[in-house]
């Protein structure tokens, strides 16, 4: 099937002329790497296609011509059944009624390069090699996103071949929830006064409890645990049981109830297998490794592997599993217990995915474990640990001495306790750890 030329125009100037639409900016970065197609992943309803458009109104306002920054939605039901021949012809056609944009001419138009942001675009079967065209023919700049059952977003950037690089879209951070509810602080942490570092706290205490995810911002608790519910459903159906066709959906379910319910929870094959033979659930184990794997990639879930040196120690060692938002814990948590320790811990390790690091957990020689070891290319690691308060009882005691073993053992390491609690320890702590408050940390990379 393909789509009438006169539909096709008429989508190329409906693209053209559209207003800016209103969004919450995002502090997502852009890798600096001529050549290679932008392939925006993360999990569904994060904000892709927003964050799409935030790229095409930052180059508008830069002074690249509006014409120069065509943006393309494909979930318009009117392309229903789109080829590539379709989509190709469309590029061809804006380059006939601009011929200066890439001609080499002279003035503004001449010397500014088209952006194609391809939305949804895994609904056209073979955009892979139409991108891949584009891009050796030089002076076109690519960004892709998509998310379906056909295509999950990171395989847009597997599709690429080498020619793209993924742009990671998790829902809102700390500080673009703040943004978004008109409450971004204008001044450094470290210049607030008493009253407003207070108002954080608060603010951050929602935050652990509420999640990132832009729709959700401001519900009502009963609204937004439908909605973030509904969200879990569609990644679960379509991205993992209809994808791949998997067979024991019951079984299914129950691992993700269970890795979403215990964030910073080890994933034991063993133990779930054990667990679900004793409900009559009869599952092979290496069907719950694939399962796992299908909701990584699908975002639903982050894993953190333990530190080591050999591959073998950490596929053999359980892997702790974080859900993809913070909202997403009380969905899912029936024991009563407080998990606001565990919505810290998640959030942190959000933030250092957001901020480019890699992260494994520690466990100590003499067994204690230190939440995350983040390693970012060109910069000492980080030790990072969390604890509720910040002095005061076991689990202070606790959470320090096992970071100042994970410090002696990772010397170039810098060692941080962060807290909720925003008011500094009394006392000195040991050797090179330092303390940050949540709030700052979250909003500050330091």
């Amino acid at each position: 099937m393909t789509i009438s030329r006169d539909l096709l125009r008429l989508k190329l100037t409906e693209s053209l002329a559209a207003p800016p639409a209103a969004y919450t900016r995002r502090d997502v970065r852009l890798p600096a790497i001529r050549g290679k197609a932008m392939a925006v992943v993360g999990v569904r309803r994060s904000g892709k296609s927003t964050f799409l458009a935030q790229c095409r109104a930052d180059r508008v306002a830069a002074g690249s011509p509006k014409e120069a920054q065509l943006l393309l939605s494909f979930e318009d039901e009117r392309l229903a059944g789109m080829e590539v021949a379709d989509l190709g012809w469309l590029v061809e056609e804006h380059a006939r009624q601009f011929p200066d944009l890439r001609s080499g001419g002279t003035g503004a138009r001449s010397r500014a390069t088209l952006t194609l942001y391809l939305d949804e675009v895994q609904l056209v079967p073979g955009w892979e090699g139409l991108v891949r065209r584009l891009m050796d023919g030089g002076g076109v700049e690519v960004f892709v996103s998509g998310s379906s059952a056909k295509l999950l977003s990171r395989e847009v950037a597997t599709s690429l071949r080498g020619r793209g690089i993924e742009v990671l879209v998790h829902p809102f951070s700390f500080r673009e929830a703040l943004r978004h509810a008109g409450a971004e602080p204008e001044e450094p942490y470290d210049r607030l006064d008493a009253a407003r570092r207070a108002t954080l706290d608060r603010h951050l205490r929602r935050y652990l409890a509420e999640g990132g995810f832009p729709e959700a911002q401001g519900l009502v608790p009963r609204d937004r645990a439908r909605l973030l519910s509904g969200y879990v459903d569609i990644v679960v159906f379509r991205d993992v049981i209809e994808r791949h066709a998997v067979s024991n959906p019951l079984a299914l379910r129950w691992i993700e109830r269970q890795l979403l319910a215990n964030p910073g929870g080890g994933f034991s094959v063993k133990k779930h297998y054990d667990a679900l033979r004793a409900q009559g659930l009869s599952v092979a184990k290496d069907t719950l490794h694939a399962y796992l794997a299908h909701l990584t990639d699908a975002f639903l879930v982050r894993i953190v592997a333990m530190q080591s040196a050999s591959e073998r120690q950490r596929m053999v060692n359980p892997r702790k599993a974080y859900p993809v938002d913070t909202g997403l814990i009380a969905l899912f948590e029936r024991s009563g217990r407080e998990q606001r320790g565990r919505a810290l811990e998640t959030a942190l390790l959000l933030e250092l995915e957001r901020r480019g690091w890699e992260t494994t957990y520690v466990l100590t020689k003499a067994g204690f474990e230190v939440d995350f070891l983040a390693h970012r290319a060109g910069e000492p690691p980080l030790l990072v640990q969390a604890c509720l308060e910040s002095e005061g009882d076991d689990t202070w005691t606790r959470e320090l001495r096992a970071l100042e073993a994970a410090a002696a053992e990772h010397r170039r390491a810098t060692a941080i306790l962060v807290t909720m609690d925003a008011v500094p320890p009394s006392r000195p702590l040991p050797g090179r750890i330092s303390w940050a408050p949540a709030a700052r940390w979250l909003l500050e990379e330091s």
